[in-house]
């Protein structure tokens, strides 16, 4: 299969667990055409075949044949090829490359959707100006992403970044313990996840709250949610620390839904300070200057 000189566009999806996205980014960077479906819930082939029919409609509108950048939760097995740890269970086990590739008949690359957004905010984004920046989802799971000079780093096992699956250093009395889907306990992704917030805050406290009523009730001066924002923040400041002391990035990009608490960028350097091991820190925290669309044109350069 024939890998084409890059043309006027740059085409990539993002193949999400709610929906599919297609974008289109000209030769500046710029976004000149977006599609977005609902990720189909009849199966791993009808999932193909909405991948297929957003591609078609972005080349139809380019006016040539794209190579394809992909995005999806979980990531290739470099052993096996298969997909794994993806929230649409459908895909899990799947030679998911392969198929792409039979049924869009171009060549694809893939790679995790943590990964496209790390690559989107450094090439262009809030970080582009840095030369090693960690991009974070924090969502309803953890993931990260490592881009050096502009290059993401994916590693022999794929898993470069994922410090979601590490466990919560520097433990204090109100990081409650609990199991994590991948079989280990009291892992980052429990705490810091939309779930995660939620679940620690009813241990604590008894309500039965989601992550985003927490935020709404603290703001309004609700004492016991802001105490759970409070730990919230400590807790986000230890786990950044521990990617401080190993990669020393310039620069932390932060996407997702939990992304959107705008205290994240004032707490979280105001506390990390105490667990890094420096004398001072000056790793900027940023938000994601194309928010949402951030894992989408990232898969469009996968392409560079």
């Amino acid at each position: 299969m024939m890998i084409k000189k890059n043309g006027r566009f740059k085409l990539g999806i993002d193949l999400g667990g709610t929906k599919i996205e297609a974008v289109l980014l000209d030769l500046s960077g710029q976004i000149v055409f977006r599609q977005r479906i609902d990720t189909p819930k009849d199966g791993y082939r009808a999932i193909l075949d909405g991948v297929r029919t957003l591609a078609e409609q972005a080349e139809s509108f380019a006016g040539e044949t794209l190579n394809v950048g992909i995005g999806t939760p979980g990531a290739l097995s470099p052993q096996s090829g298969l997909l794994r740890n993806s929230n649409t269970v459908c895909m899990n086990g799947q030679n998911l490359l392969q198929d792409l590739q039979r049924v869009l008949q171009r060549p694809v690359r893939i790679q995790n959707d943590a990964n496209c957004l790390a690559l989107s905010e450094a090439t262009d984004g809030a970080a582009a100006a840095d030369p090693v920046v960690f991009g974070v989802i924090i969502g309803t799971g953890t993931g990260g992403g490592v881009v050096i000079n502009r290059q993401l780093i994916s590693g022999p096992h794929a898993i470069a970044g994922e410090w979601g699956h590490n466990f919560l250093p520097w433990t204090q009395p109100f990081d409650i313990d609990r199991n994590c889907y991948c079989g280990k306990h009291s892992c980052i992704e429990t705490f810091l996840s939309g779930p995660g917030m939620a679940a620690n805050a009813k241990a604590i406290t008894g309500q039965d709250l989601n992550s985003r009523q927490i935020v709404d009730r603290a703001q309004q001066g609700d004492a016991s949610c802001l105490q759970q924002l409070d730990h919230y923040y400590d807790q986000m400041a230890r786990a950044l620390a521990m990617v401080i002391n190993i990669l020393d990035p310039h620069a932390i990009v932060l996407g997702g839904g939990m992304s959107n608490i705008a205290g994240l960028y004032e707490q979280v350097p105001k506390r990390w300070q105490q667990y890094v091991f420096s004398e001072y820190v000056q790793t900027k925290l940023l938000p994601p200057k194309y928010g949402d669309s951030s894992g989408v044109r990232g898969a469009a350069w996968l392409w560079g």
